[in-house]
């Protein structure tokens, strides 16, 4: 158990430079990874599902008792984060349709699953960030659409009830599949809880090697926009997290629920964008994707492990002056 528990630290703590690694190794051996291309939405569903089973329902209900910042955390999310995005298709990518609506597709989907994570790690409300991100999941195959359509429609069609069922499938089923299990059969379920963060960590790598292998042509072919495509999805991530922050603090919230929102509003499930852009859009579309995924986490890590080190700092602070007073 204790290597178990190691293995998952290292793999947890330097998940950036995994998911960074394995792209590479995806983009240079594609048609190694070929033989999982198919498992994309498997595991996307897997991750979906385990979430639903690892969620406690007393600490859902004792947010939901007071959802206050959690309906704030959502409404940011899908306010700040969509408008962003647009502006960036808009500016960045108009004379590249296909590239603006991978853009879109990556800042209008739920949030991802690596924001629970992070938030757990810079001392955020975990509670909150599942809440939110349960409730983003929820409302996600009406919104996701209903706002590729409308804003990526001006660039391509997009058919909105093929997205919708591909959500409703890969999304909405699994989750409640996985509440379900908890509440039939929770004691077993409780055997597999402590592993399911580890197994959803399988799941993505699994998504991310099938997504970039099967995307690697696509980035080949537009590789001297790949410096673009990061500055954007760079501005596309950070302004979002600034001001989720920001605004939060304004409306006088506590800093672990604060954070919490940093995340939320932050990071989106790009593994789950990409996935939907290549079945339903083009490979080229999920090069923003990919991208964004990539940096994404990446800040992600940077800002949960600056919050962590601000916690230790401020323990050791506190340690110190009760020493000294003594």
């Amino acid at each position: 158990m204790k290597i178990f528990q190691l293995c998952m630290r290292m793999i947890s703590k330097f998940l950036p430079i995994w998911i960074v690694l394995l792209s590479i190794i995806a983009y240079m051996f594609p048609h190694t990874f070929r033989s999982i291309r198919s498992f994309t939405g498997i595991g996307l569903g897997t991750i979906f599902l385990l979430m639903g089973m690892s969620l406690s329902t007393d600490r859902m209900m004792s947010v939901l008792k007071k959802p206050k910042n959690a309906l704030i955390g959502v409404a940011l999310k899908w306010i700040i984060t969509v408008s962003v995005t647009i502006v960036i298709a808009f500016l960045f990518f108009r004379a590249e349709p296909e590239i603006a609506t991978g853009v879109i597709l990556a800042g209008t989907v739920p949030s991802g699953t690596s924001a629970n994570l992070y938030t757990f790690i810079a001392g955020g409300e975990v509670a909150l960030s599942i809440t939110m991100a349960t409730m983003d999941t929820i409302i996600s195959p009406l919104l996701t659409p209903a706002l590729v359509q409308v804003s990526a429609g001006k660039f391509i069609d997009i058919a909105f009830l093929p997205l919708f069922l591909n959500i409703i499938y890969i999304v909405f089923i699994p989750l409640f599949v996985g509440l379900f299990l908890q509440w039939k059969w929770s004691s077993k379920v409780k055997h597999v809880q402590p592993y399911t963060s580890f197994l959803s960590t399988i799941a993505l790598f699994i998504v991310v090697l099938s997504v970039i292998s099967g995307a690697q042509p696509s980035l080949h072919q537009h590789i001297e926009l790949l410096p673009l495509i990061f500055i954007a999805v760079f501005f596309q991530v950070s302004i979002p997290m600034i001001a989720g922050y920001w605004i939060a603090r304004h409306f006088n919230m506590a800093e672990p629920s604060s954070r919490s929102i940093l995340f939320h509003v932050g990071i989106c499930n790009t593994a789950l964008s990409s996935t939907l852009a290549m079945q339903h859009i083009s490979s080229v579309a999920a090069v923003p994707a990919v991208a964004n995924m990539v940096v994404n986490l990446t800040i992600g890590a940077f800002v949960a492990n600056m919050f962590a080190y601000r916690n230790k700092a401020a323990v050791l602070g506190v340690e110190t002056r009760t020493f000294v007073g003594k």
